[in-house]
């Protein structure tokens, strides 16, 4: 069920919140449409990390990504399903994930 709060963004504003999270890119189209950044690790162990941090960050704030793990690589996609495109949430969870990594 979508909070009432919650709305799809307008290409125009997709393009200007995009802007504000460098290395975040748009993948797909439609109502598949994320966001989606690659990190990449120095060790598995690393990139596991940063899944469960990633995992407790979705629980924290009810929005929930798609995760794909390889050997040192993580690829995180945001997308809000209930409007069927991408919403503030994501670009607010895409800045958190950013923040979960050292400068």
């Amino acid at each position: 069920m979508t909070r009432p709060d919650i709305r799809a963004l307008k290409r125009t504003e997709v393009v200007m919140a995009l802007s504000q999270i460098p290395g975040w890119a748009l993948s797909g189209d439609g109502e598949d449409i994320t966001i989606e950044k690659t990190f990449e690790f120095d060790k598995h162990t690393h990139a596991l990390l940063f899944v469960n941090s990633v995992g407790w960050l979705s629980e924290k704030i009810n929005h929930h990504p798609e995760l794909v793990l390889n050997y040192r690589r993580c690829v995180v996609r945001w997308q809000t399903h209930d409007v069927k495109g991408l919403s503030h949430l994501d670009f607010d969870a895409a800045k958190q994930t950013d923040a979960l990594l050292p400068v």
